[in-house]
């Protein structure tokens, strides 16, 4: 697949950018506009819009305003060059920058704009919270946060102000992965979360959007963005939420995507976490008062989740160990499963996966299932 970070785009990449710059095109329009096209969209890069915008599958709207462009590849060379001037890079669906779990989801955008470099595959958990809190809350979800990250698993947010912006700094604090997907485009961020920018960058965190340059934040961008937020992580915990928060729009998305979800249980007098106490009451979310708990949910052990940087982690594993992970996915598959796709006898195999283990580069869930961090 072309990368994007050097503009070799192929045809269908093309396309696919330009028409995600398209206001009101979103992924079922693309996957309708697929269709139209048997089965790809690098054929509608190689004409002129006007040679098949009018029996396109899309609405009124669109169809209007895709009929102001005059070809989809000096679109997405417009694009580009606007990601270009506000330091963005691209990352389509497939490509390592793209958040794995978030292709698992059904609306999950076909690319997404990023500052800042992905790191390697880890656990993540979405930490969300309400953006004023109760008096004196934020630095324990700071301290909360920290913690997590301190046991290898990173932390994803909405960089808002609030508890969101307090479980980044928490994860920056340990020099621990945090991701934030934003309501705007990377270029029309607020003023809080620009100052927030350089120390992400610094610290190794990323910034991403679905949304092409120029879009501001609106009532409807906060809203989609949290499936982002739910979809790229493995569990969801939403630390402290009133009746109308934001957050309990990521606890939502996190159960339709099949994520756990949990809450921090509060004070039932206090106001500001009437949104988690409902959520516990109606069980739609477990209850969480510490780390130990997420390690769990997510299947890690802190001190083990942090694989040493490769090459030097890959080059000291066993030529057995290697294989053996090549068979491994981040789907758990059991001993049998792994034994079937491997050339390894069972008693090498099973050094093997021990060995991976102890790197950090697998674990071992319950019933001897394996799978990739």
């Amino acid at each position: 697949m072309a990368d994007a970070e050097t503009d070799s785009l192929t045809a269908e990449q093309q396309a696919c950018l330009a028409l995600w710059a398209v206001p009101g095109l979103g992924p079922r329009t693309l996957a309708s506009l697929r269709a139209f096209a048997d089965g790809g969209l690098a054929p509608l890069a190689s004409v002129p819009v006007r040679d098949w915008v009018s029996d396109a599958p899309v609405s009124p709207q669109v169809r209007r305003r895709l009929a102001q462009v005059d070809a989809l590849p000096a679109l997405a060379s417009r694009v580009l060059d606007a990601c270009h001037r506000g330091g963005m890079r691209v990352a389509f669906a497939g490509e390592r920058a793209y958040p794995e779990r978030l292709k698992e989801v059904l609306d999950a955008p076909p690319l997404l704009f990023y500052r800042g470099r992905p790191g390697l595959p880890r656990r993540r958990v979405a930490m969300v919270g309400s953006r004023h809190p109760d008096h004196g809350f934020l630095p324990y979800a700071r301290g909360f946060a920290r913690k997590v990250a301190e046991g290898g698993v990173g932390v994803v947010s909405g960089a808002a102000i609030g508890v969101d912006q307090a479980c980044h700094w928490g994860a920056l604090d340990v020099a621990g992965e945090t991701w934030a997907f934003l309501g705007s485009a990377l270029d029309a961020l607020d003023a809080a979360q620009a100052r927030l920018l350089p120390h992400f960058l610094e610290g190794g965190g990323v910034f991403f959007s679905e949304l092409p340059p120029g879009v501001r934040a609106s009532v409807t961008t906060f809203p989609r963005r949290n499936r982002l937020i739910s979809g790229a992580s493995d569990v969801v915990l939403v630390l402290r939420a009133g009746v109308g928060s934001g957050a309990l729009y990521t606890a939502e998305a996190g159960r339709v995507q099949g994520r756990p979800v949990f809450a921090l249980p509060g004070d039932v007098t206090q106001r500001a976490a009437a949104g988690c106490n409902a959520l516990l009451r109606d069980g739609h979310a477990r209850a969480c008062t510490g780390p130990e708990e997420l390690w769990r949910a997510v299947g890690v052990q802190p001190g083990l989740t942090l694989p040493p940087e490769p090459p030097e982690a890959w080059d000291s594993l066993s030529a057995e160990a290697k294989g053996a992970y090549e068979v491994l996915d981040r789907v758990p598959r059991t001993f049998d499963e792994v034994l079937a796709d491997s050339t390894l006898s069972p008693a090498a195999l099973t050094g093997a996966l021990v060995e991976l283990e102890l790197t950090g580069l697998i674990i071992q869930h319950p019933g001897r299932l394996y799978e990739k961090v």
